[in-house]
């Protein structure tokens, strides 16, 4: 054997390729860094803005090409909508004025809200589409969309939210501001899971479609001040038909998912927001009819994700009293769990003084990635990577608020 092989095959035994070098090329992201947007792309970090006034999820357009975020401005309420283009290393203002942006799934058209009014750009201007609207989603083929209209007060008390879709074509300017829709649903006035457990149908957020398109998935709320405190997780089936409360839950932990490709639902059931102590957050499937519990007893769920069609992965915490004393928190680890054979493991074991949070798994690489920070509140986290049962285990990208990964 010539010398040259023979040294290579000696380095690459003793000192073997770390995860993150051989999935470098495979991974596109976008995070959060003291308050800018900031991109991982063949392993390379690039700061793509330097305001400071960006906090929210940035979103990648359907063929991640192009990238929308939303800056805060001083007006208060108000955030500018920008997108950055991949390409060109371009960054171009959309609105001025712009909330909860979505791609479309067919085209690099971005629709978002301003004030009430749905707004589609395609980049080179807007079209006002839709008023009245406190969310929205594309329909799955991007024909148009399913409208979320907030109830009102009224003399009598609150009316309830409905829902409404409405068809768009390629021609925007021939769509009609005022009318032009479909009623879907109007909801109860009052919606709960019994008699001693409901709330005033407010608003519907978080329209979310699952894999086959025969159902979606929404998270009713009453108004802002109690929103805080007990929202309920509700499905509906496509037609408008079947509709179904799930459970009770609150906005700020683990929002509703569908699994990859099969109809179920998971999410974390549980009202009364943190502060009033880290307990009755439990983590449930609702596999279209049937459903189960999968978080033990004494323990919460803080947030999860989905591996495959019938695996979890969650960050879980002992169920404590609230205290305003951040270094007494409980701090959580990450365990998986299979809605087969119910079988749990605790998979990572942070050091004293940290928890794992917000556990993504990304399929194109097989890799589970999570924050490991001091608390829940933590702005400065680092993202560790691992293998699915949370081996081989590193540190990946450090002092990030949240991340963002691009999926075929």
């Amino acid at each position: 054997m010539k010398p040259a092989i023979l040294l290579i095959i000696i380095v690459v035994l003793i000192f073997p390729s770390s995860p993150s070098a051989s999935i470098h090329h495979r991974v596109k992201a976008a995070f959060i860094r003291e308050g800018n947007v900031w991109t991982l792309v063949d392993g390379k970090e690039t700061q793509v803005t330097n305001t400071g006034n960006i906090h929210s999820e940035p979103k990648w357009s359907t063929d991640g090409t192009l990238l929308a975020y939303q800056a805060e401005t001083s007006a208060g309420g108000q955030s500018e909508l920008w997108i950055y283009n991949f390409a060109t290393r371009e960054k171009k203002k959309i609105s001025y004025n712009g909330h909860v942006p979505k791609w479309a799934p067919h085209k690099n058209h971005l629709a978002y809200i301003n004030n009430g009014i749905l707004d589609i750009s395609d980049l080179n201007r807007f079209y006002n589409i839709a008023t009245g609207v406190s969310d929205f989603t594309w329909l799955p083929d991007g024909s148009g969309f399913l409208l979320s209209s907030s109830g009102t007060l009224n003399p009598d008390g609150w009316s309830s939210a409905s829902l409404f879709t409405k068809k768009v074509g390629d021609n925007y300017e021939d769509i009609v501001l005022f009318g032009g829709v479909e009623p879907f649903f109007t909801l109860p006035k009052e919606i709960g899971t019994n008699e001693q457990n409901k709330l005033i149908a407010v608003n519907a957020e978080e329209l979310t479609y699952s894999p086959s398109g025969k159902w979606i998935s929404f998270v009713v709320s009453p108004t802002a001040s109690w929103s805080m405190d007990s929202d309920m997780v509700c499905v509906i089936d496509s037609l408008g038909k079947n509709f179904e409360v799930l459970d009770e839950m609150i906005l700020q932990v683990g929002q509703p998912k569908w699994s990859p490709s099969t109809d179920t639902l998971a999410y974390i059931a549980g009202g009364g927001r943190i502060v009033f102590g880290f307990k009755n957050k439990d983590l449930k499937v609702k596999e279209m009819p049937a459903s189960g519990t999968y978080t033990p007893a004494d323990y919460a769920d803080l947030d999860f994700d989905w591996m495959t069609d019938n695996s979890l992965v969650v960050s879980r915490i002992k169920e404590q009293e609230w205290t305003n004393d951040f270094s007494k928190h409980p701090l959580p680890a990450l365990y998986t769990l299979n809605i087969d054979s119910t079988k749990q493991t605790k998979i990572t074991s942070p050091p004293k003084g940290y928890g794992d949070y917000a556990p993504q798994y990304i399929p194109s690489i097989e890799k589970l990635v999570w924050l490991r920070g001091k608390s829940l509140t933590d702005t400065k986290r680092d993202l560790w990577i691992g293998n699915a049962d949370g081996t081989d285990a590193m540190e990946w990208v450090r002092d990030i608020e949240e991340i963002v990964f691009f999926e075929e």
